[in-house]
């Protein structure tokens, strides 16, 4: 080989790995984003996975609690974060395509401010009842509903959260005249339903699921597309007497629009092979929430998809943020 060859086959071994670290994640810690503080299901989730996507991408992953505005907060920063893969985020419906069909002046737009990377998981509601309440299934609650309009009401953990929505999707398919009543979280919520103070509630599995096995509370259904595995005894609200009825909190992974597609394509995976770990999955059972799994093109359809029903379902309410 020449010296003119031996140049200038070095400088093609030296120009790969350049080329290769141009579509790579940064070699410094990654900031993985939640827009809660800790404790609650966002950031138990994110710190569940984070240690298994740094494993998988060769990064230290930090997970970083921005809080506040329902997790709006967060996802406006992550809007405007690099797209060098050094910032993601995990977010719930609540803050993006809820809070997009309730809000039309986010200061993010949920459809071209992010990179749909991946699901992560899907905690159905329980729609639980006063023990006392006359009514033992769906149909019979729709029935009652029916014959007395105006009469049942109906709690939520506060006006446009997802318990609020899921309410709302209820009443709008099942045709029925059931009055709201927001409080100042799920606490306060739960506590009044078991007092009989208000008629149905539709809680989180996790939190609602003890209280139906105490007998404090009567489960109707659950609010998934299928029956969690959480509690596979509880059928689906679908199954119980309004078909089509699917209303549940999902979460994902999402990176800032424009993060070129060899990272969204190896955030996927990192993020999917953590999920499908059994250690992992079996944790999120614990937690109340199904592993999801999903492409980014399917994940991104899922998100479209979920914003147009939320969009319908505010607009037949009346909802709206100021």
């Amino acid at each position: 080989m020449s010296p003119l060859q031996r140049r200038s086959a070095l400088a093609g071994l030296a120009f790969l790995p350049l080329a290769a670290q141009a579509q790579d994640f940064p070699d410094r810690p990654l900031r993985f984003v939640v827009g809660f503080p800790p404790g609650g299901p966002n950031d138990l989730l994110t710190r569940l996975i984070a240690p298994g996507i740094g494993e998988r991408l060769g990064r230290n992953v930090v997970v970083e609690n921005r809080a506040g505005a329902n997790g709006e907060i967060a996802a406006a920063s992550v809007a405007k974060a690099p797209t060098d893969g050094s910032v993601f985020m995990l977010a719930s419906n609540g803050s993006t395509t809820i809070a997009a069909a309730l809000n039309k002046s986010l200061a993010y737009d949920v459809r071209t401010d992010f990179a749909a990377v991946a699901p992560v998981g899907i905690n159905p509601m329980l729609l639980v009842v006063r023990p006392d309440l006359a009514a033992r299934n769906v149909a019979e609650l729709l029935a009652l509903a029916h014959d007395k309009p105006g009469k049942l009401n109906g709690a939520s953990a506060g006006a446009g959260g997802a318990t609020h929505l899921a309410l709302e999707l209820f009443k709008s398919l099942g045709k029925a005249d059931i009055v709201h009543v927001p409080y100042k979280g799920g606490g306060p919520a739960m506590a009044d339903l078991m007092a009989s103070m208000v008629d149905i509630y539709f809680g989180g599995l996790s939190t609602a699921l003890p209280h139906v096995r105490s007998g404090k509370l009567r489960a109707l259904g659950q609010t998934g597309e299928k029956r969690s595995a959480a509690a596979p005894d509880i059928p689906t609200i679908a199954e119980s007497g309004l078909p089509g009825y699917e209303a549940a909190i999902s979460y994902g992974v999402f990176l800032p629009a424009g993060a070129p597609q060899a990272l969204v394509d190896k955030l996927h995976d990192a993020v999917d092979a953590t999920v499908r770990s059994p250690e992992v999955a079996k944790k999120f059972t614990d937690l109340g929430a199904d592993p999801q799994f999903g492409t980014p093109k399917e994940f991104a359809a899922y998100v479209a998809d979920d914003m147009t029903k939320w969009s319908r379902v505010a607009k037949d309410a009346g909802l709206k943020v100021d």
